[in-house]
């Protein structure tokens, strides 16, 4: 009976034990972090056996394999700033944005692995929520750091996006616009951080837009006014703001110099500690440019702060502030004299959020956007020969020499064109801020739903001008999308946005896209084979001068209020666009190299241009003969000559194909084609005006549209042919990118009309093809010489080629540019 006991005793004693280790145990889990989620590749499908590790602080915390499908837990008695670092065989290593977690908080982080050969990213422009490339049907591309490379500015990383044309109207810091598909430079909705970071009526200088701690740039092609308001007509770029993630203060100086006296400087000091993230920059270029009176210095200040409440809010407010100031020598080889002209510009792009995974499933965020841009525009002096009596400025002027001016058609014409009438200066302020609320919310694995509001107070005004007053515009717009799959294998987005607008009243813009694998992706020669659809429709608000010069506006500033009511007269109306696409993605080699192919076609319509009185009745539609009569009357009676309404349309169809490769994990391809064929269907413009009635300009018995092009041409400066090509490699202490982009010739004009000694119109050439086709070609890379210290070397326009601009406009010559990068910091965290 005494062993029993005693054994019974020690079989307590033993239980007592284990059930206190097992209380330890539950109580240490309590305290510990844990990260869960699953593990796919781009389409959805679950990757099994991933290495999934938890690094904190330099170390790795926790490390585990994902199961059979794809989940993965993780935990650590440990808080504070941490990571995700995942790698599975066949895949790129990934690393994940760094986030914050305390001892108690319980985090889901979902995990998307691509091939280690290919460069597809997570966006957000095609749905409104995080999802991967591969799983849109829209045509995106994201250029990343890499990609971005030494470059100072968007215009030469642009011309390698498929179907897109920029034209940069002289040198370095020159007025720079962008066409994509087609579309007119104001057809863009450019994003900075989320905010809306164009004038009013969506025009966006590209020229004056430093890259320096410019994370991303996501380029999506086509419409999407539903999910960002008016403005994205035919792309959005959404560029994002590199933060602090090292635990501790990094500093990084950059320092180059180059031909044409170019020199560049940046600081940045960055880090995170805790709760808290932070990044502070500021960067200053300055060149001379190859012209006279062409030097162009930009300094910007950047700063990024982000702090984590708790593990599932974060907080984060984003500040750029550009400065630029450039000359504007005009158009060189029409004159050979420079104007005595600057261009000043002051940009301030705030941005201020609040996001929160409010369950598991529900994701709410709430962004203020403020944006804040000048442009001035100062004539000091006239320059050129003093003539007393020029009938194209009405009194003095000034010739500049005798010229011969050829086009890229084989046209030529010879003599001298009137530069300056007089000093002159011009002011143009844009003011917006915004409010923005997003919310999704997953019902299932499969969909997931969107919901969204914005309010935009706009202000805009030409200081100065005795004519135009301020504007003050609101904006209100409700959008909804739902995303979801069948079977990981067939992919939608579906979509709409209701949208009012104190100047052109409500609009809706629908939009959806589909996407189907007839192949699943898979290790054979031929297969992941994608067919996609878009259809979309998108509107944009008249720009500043558009509202100005608009019919509506003349009669109001005119104290004609009796006639705006009596002809039932309206504000413009937005221009509109409709787009269709269709196209396919093929996967070649085990997914090595992907081709895709795009047919899209574009209609815009509703286009707002400048009538003369004498088409004015034509292009009124909805009126009586005697209200017309009565009208033109009235404008006649206050001098009023012509208006901007919406009268013009166009289409513009074409096809785009890319091809993407990699060897390996250092060595990747990109390549693409651009076909575009676009026409002007409907246009009552001086220029088709003076068509109609027989006196149009002509060179030999070929008319010429001197300011915009005639019905039945193709759009100015859209280059029917464009394309890219680049390389990029990078590993161990090399990283080198050579990038090219080719455009054939497209229509334009000198627009010297009624500009030559004489007053005429002999300087005009025919616009088709008038502008030069170009290649241009640039290299660059840096070499790690020791962990703290690069060098880094630029080389732009291999070619030496000077017509990449439209015609009369020199583009800057072959440039050099080398210099130093030091980074440091006691440790990495990352």
């Amino acid at each position: 009976m005494i062993p029993t006991a005693l054994a019974l005793l020690r079989s307590r004693r033993i239980l007592s034990f284990v059930s206190s280790l097992l209380l330890l145990f539950s109580a240490a889990s309590l305290q510990a972090a844990s990260v869960r989620g699953v593990v796919t590749d781009p389409t959805g499908s679950r990757v099994s056996g991933a290495k999934v590790s938890l690094v904190l602080g330099g170390k790795v915390v926790a490390t585990v394999a994902s199961a059979s499908d794809g989940s993965f837990q993780l935990t650590t008695g440990s808080q504070g700033r941490m990571f995700l670092l995942i790698a599975a065989p066949g895949f790129r290593q990934l690393t994940t944005p760094d986030f914050y977690a305390g001892r108690m908080d319980s985090l889901e982080r979902n995990l998307v692995m691509e091939p280690e050969w290919r460069r597809e990213s997570i966006v957000v422009t095609a749905t409104g929520v995080p999802v991967p490339q591969a799983e849109t049907s829209a045509a995106i591309t994201v250029l990343d750091t890499v990609t971005l490379g030494g470059s100072l500015d968007l215009t030469g990383v642009l011309r390698t996006v498929p179907g897109v044309s920029l034209q940069q109207t002289g040198q370095r810091g020159a007025q720079s616009s962008l066409f994509v598909r087609g579309g007119n430079s104001t057809a863009n909705k450019v994003l900075l951080d989320g905010v809306d970071a164009g004038d009013l009526g969506s025009q966006f200088d590209f020229g004056t837009l430093s890259l320096n701690n410019i994370e991303s740039v996501e380029v999506y092609r086509g419409p999407n006014s539903n999910l960002f308001g008016a403005g994205a007509m035919t792309s959005v770029l959404n560029m994002t703001t590199e933060h602090g993630t090292t635990s501790f203060p990094s500093i990084l100086l950059v320092s180059e110099g180059g031909n044409l006296s170019t020199t560049r400087q940046q600081l940045t000091v960055a880090g995170a500690h805790g709760k808290l993230d932070y990044l502070g920059s500021y960067g200053w270029l300055q060149t001379n440019n190859d012209l006279p009176r062409d030097r162009h210095h930009l300094g910007t200040a950047v700063a990024n702060i982000g702090w984590q409440p708790t593990a599932k809010t974060i907080l984060r407010g984003t500040v750029h502030y550009n400065v630029a100031a450039s000359g504007v020598p005009n158009a060189w080889d029409f004159y050979r004299v420079a104007t005595d002209e600057t261009q000043k510009d002051q940009n301030l792009f705030v941005s201020t959020s609040i996001s929160n995974q409010t369950t598991d499933s529900i994701h709410n965020e709430l962004r203020y956007g403020a944006t804040r841009k000048r442009e001035q525009i100062q004539q000091w002096s006239m320059q050129g020969t003093l003539v007393n009596f020029s009938p194209y400025c009405y009194g003095a002027g000034t010739l500049g020499q005798m010229v011969t001016i050829t086009g890229a058609n084989g046209y030529s014409v010879t003599g001298q064109a009137y530069l300056d009438c007089k000093p002159f200066s011009t002011q143009l302020v844009s003011d917006r801020d915004q409010m923005f609320y997003n919310g999704n919310i997953k019902f299932t694995p499969h969909l997931v739903g969107m919901a969204s509001f914005s309010y935009q107070d706009e202000r805009g005004a030409q200081p100065g001008s005795t004519y135009y007053g301020p504007v003050h515009r609101t904006d209100t717009n409700y959008a909804a999308t739902v995303h979801g799959d069948f079977g990981n294998r067939f992919f939608y987005t579906l979509g709409g946005s209701l949208e009012h607008n104190s100047v052109f009243g409500t609009e809706t813009s629908p939009r959806a896209g589909f996407s189907w694998y007839a192949l699943k992706p898979a290790k054979k020669i031929f297969s992941g084979t994608r067919i996609l659809f878009n259809y979309g429709d998108a509107v944009r608000e008249p720009k500043l001068t558009d509202q100005d010069y608009s019919l509506y506006a003349t009669l109001q500033q005119s104290g004609l209020q009796s006639t705006i009511d009596q002809l039932h007269i309206t504000p413009l109306a937005a221009p509109r666009s409709r787009t269709y696409e269709a196209g396919m993605a093929q996967s070649f080699l085990s997914d090595h190299i992907v081709l895709r192919v795009n047919y899209f076609h574009n209609q815009f319509g509703r286009e707002i241009e400048y009538v003369g009185l004498g088409l004015l009745s034509q292009a009124l539609p909805g009126m009586t003969s005697a209200q017309k009569t009565q009208l033109i009357s009235v404008l006649t009676a206050n001098n009023v000559y012509g208006l901007d309404i919406n009268s013009q349309a166009f289409k513009a169809q074409g096809a785009e194909a890319s091809v993407e490769a990699g060897l390996g994990k250092s060595l990747f391809f990109r390549g693409g084609y651009t076909y575009l064929d676009a026409v002007v269907q409907r246009s009552f413009d001086s220029d088709n005006a003076a068509l109609i009635g027989g006196y149009a300009p002509a060179y030999n018995g070929i008319p010429i549209g001197v300011y915009s092009p005639l019905v039945g041409a193709r759009p100015f400066r859209r280059p029917p042919h464009t394309g890219f090509f680049t390389t990029t490699y990078s590993a161990h202490k090399f990283t080198g990118i050579f990038s090219s982009s080719f455009a054939g010739r497209s229509d334009d004009s000198t627009f010297l009309g009624y500009q030559d000694s004489n007053g005429g119109n002999s300087l005009l050439l025919p616009n088709r093809n008038l502008d030069h086709g170009f290649a241009k070609l640039d290299l660059g890379g840096s070499y790690q010489v020791q962990p703290w210290l690069a060098w880094t070397l630029q080389m732009e326009n291999l070619l030496n080629q000077q017509h990449m601009a439209p015609i009369g406009y020199v583009s800057l010559p072959a440039t050099v540019r080398s210099g130093i990068r030091i980074q440091w910091g006691p440790g990495s965290g990352r």
